[in-house]
């Protein structure tokens, strides 16, 4: 593009940005702090998304793991441990790519109530998570035969998995090691039963005591209502719990529950919850933090690896291409990186789908969006990014999703960003169509712009911002190029022998590059992996698929 067309394409949205810069600035100005507590709890919100809790059920939870550490006068550095590892807990647990391969049914429903139970109870949980749930007695049995065997090799890399996955995301959510350090032990029970077996009694931190008993109490409210929530934290404690707060949460049971009891949303009452002083997030900690949201949105599919990073790159290019204010290439970046936060709530088999969707499948795409929304939508800095972030896929003619929005509507970040998603979206493989060219995929959204859905200067900014050469990236953890490559294609869901094939290398040197990674990396299980991909940019952009099926819009 011309230096004349560049310079009347900033002046123009200088002239239509004035009001959206202004907004930006009086919500939170870049270089304003921003609370820690108010990230850490719109992960939690996606996670309950996520897990298929009831909305704001781990606020809740939260409300009464602090309600018991003070009932326990536990010190203040315990008290606030709490805190963050109650928002936390659950954040690793809707991340491995195997779950929808080796269960038909819900694991919230089936394993969650059971997992604190006996160790053959919690097993029964996976079991009965195994079948499809409508299927008939003799189907049902011939799928837990079926799975058994997967889910022996699953359970205790899963659980890994877990603990890795919750301390990567606490430590890039920005809480001191003295917080993500303690989630090595996140899965570990009182009795010494856990699977992984790495500490039991007061080996186990103070804090996940605590914080086992509240969350389990606050699910199984939900279940039976309070008294049975006392009777099953009665029948647990000694075992999986510390008996000594479990005979305090019993005692005091009433008021535990009473604290999540409030009139209206928890979101006030969660941030007044957070013991002081109150951490905060500054500057590139804030990027960092919502980068990693956005990562743990992106592992619901291998085909996602890296989506929001590298539409918040590429959006940031292209607003500055634009002539954006500071404060509105800030805003567009941190929408970028939340933007498809609400795609934890649908099921992970919709997005691994390689055929067309079904009616039912594809409203639940459609209303993604909406689910962003929830999560961001909520009085302080988040606010500031729910409308371009939430807008991603409207279209200027009215034809978009998921309020159908038109051009009047919509924003300048608000269009930058749609155009940035859709460019980024076609560029990657998808499970029904390989990754399209740059060219294509310039040529496609141009067409769009051209018949009006999308704004022609946005999408001008979006393809010159693709097309420029990126520059040199020093390998994180000391990794080599080839290792590098390999962690990139194991995040975009690649095997041990289907990266060997693709490099054109051995299954054995395949193999040892994997191991030599994941040493360098310290880590042991492929979602932590995949999130360490996708955190320091290694997720290929594009790459051939099997599967080929048209589709008219990227999902």
């Amino acid at each position: 593009m011309n230096h004349v067309g560049r310079r009347s394409r900033s002046r123009a949205h200088a002239r239509r940005g004035r009001t959206l810069q202004r907004m930006a600035e009086q919500i939170s100005p870049e270089g304003e702090p921003v609370r820690t507590a108010e990230v850490i709890a719109a992960a939690c919100l996606a996670t309950d998304l996520g897990m298929g809790f009831p909305f704001e059920h781990g606020l809740h939870g939260t409300l009464m793991a602090m309600r018991l550490a003070d009932l326990l006068d536990v010190g203040r550095e315990a008290k606030s441990q709490t805190y963050y590892a109650s928002l936390l807990v659950y954040s690793g647990c809707t991340t491995d790519l195997e779950i929808a391969r080796i269960f038909a049914g819900s694991r919230t429903e089936n394993f969650t109530p059971r997992m604190m139970g006996s160790p053959l109870e919690a097993f029964s949980g996976f079991v009965h998570a195994l079948p499809p749930p409508d299927a008939p007695p003799l189907q049902r049995a011939y799928e837990v035969g079926r799975r058994l065997i997967p889910l022996g090799r699953f359970v205790k890399p899963h659980l890994t998995a877990l603990c890795e996955v919750a301390e990567m995301m606490a430590k890039r959510l920005g809480l001191p090691p003295a917080v993500h350090k303690l989630f090595v032990l996140l899965t570990e029970r009182w009795d010494g039963k856990g699977m992984l077996k790495r500490a039991k009694g007061e080996e186990v931190p103070l804090p996940f005591r605590i914080v086992g008993v509240a969350r389990d109490a606050a699910y199984q409210r939900i279940l039976g209502g309070d008294d049975y929530a006392v009777e099953v934290i009665s029948r647990r404690a000694g075992h999986a719990f510390d008996p000594r707060i479990a005979a305090r949460f019993i005692e005091e049971a009433p008021e535990v529950l009473a604290a999540a009891d409030g009139a209206g949303p928890a979101w006030e009452a969660i941030l007044a919850a957070e013991p002081r002083p109150w951490l905060t997030l500054e500057d590139e900690g804030v990027d960092q933090a919502l980068a990693a949201i956005g990562d743990f949105a992106d592992l619901v599919s291998p085909h996602l690896s890296g989506h929001s990073s590298g539409v918040a790159e590429l959006a940031e290019t292209a607003a500055r291409l634009c002539g954006f204010g500071p404060s509105e290439v800030a805003l567009v970046r941190r929408a970028a990186f939340v933007h498809d936060v609400g795609r934890v709530a649908i099921d992970p088999r919709v997005w691994q789908k390689p055929a067309a969707l079904t009616v039912d499948e594809w409203e639940q795409v459609r209303l993604h969006p909406y689910h962003t929304e929830r999560v961001m939508l909520h009085p302080g800095f988040l606010a500031s990014l729910a409308e371009p972030a939430c807008a991603h896929h409207e279209r200027l003619d009215g034809d978009g999703y998921h309020r159908r929005m038109s051009a009047p509507a919509l924003t300048p970040a608000a269009r930058l960003l749609a155009a940035a998603d859709a460019f980024h979206a076609m560029r990657e493989p998808r499970p029904y169509r390989p990754g399209l060219s740059p060219e294509e995929a310039a040529r496609l959204l141009s067409e769009d712009a051209h018949a009006g859905r999308q704004d022609s200067e946005m999408v001008a900014a979006v393809i010159e911002a693709a097309g420029q050469p990126a520059p040199p990236v020093e390998r994180p953890a000391g990794l080599t190029e080839r290792e590098a490559e390999v962690v990139g294609l194991l995040a975009r869901g690649l095997q041990t022998k289907q990266v060997a094939r693709r490099l054109g290398i051995s299954v054995k040197t395949a193999d040892r590059h994997i191991q030599n990674a994941y040493r360098k990396i310290g880590v042991s299980s492929r979602t932590a992996a995949t999130l360490f991909a996708m955190e320091h940019g290694l997720v290929p952009a594009a790459g051939p698929t099997e599967n080929r099926f048209g589709t008219d819009s990227p999902r």
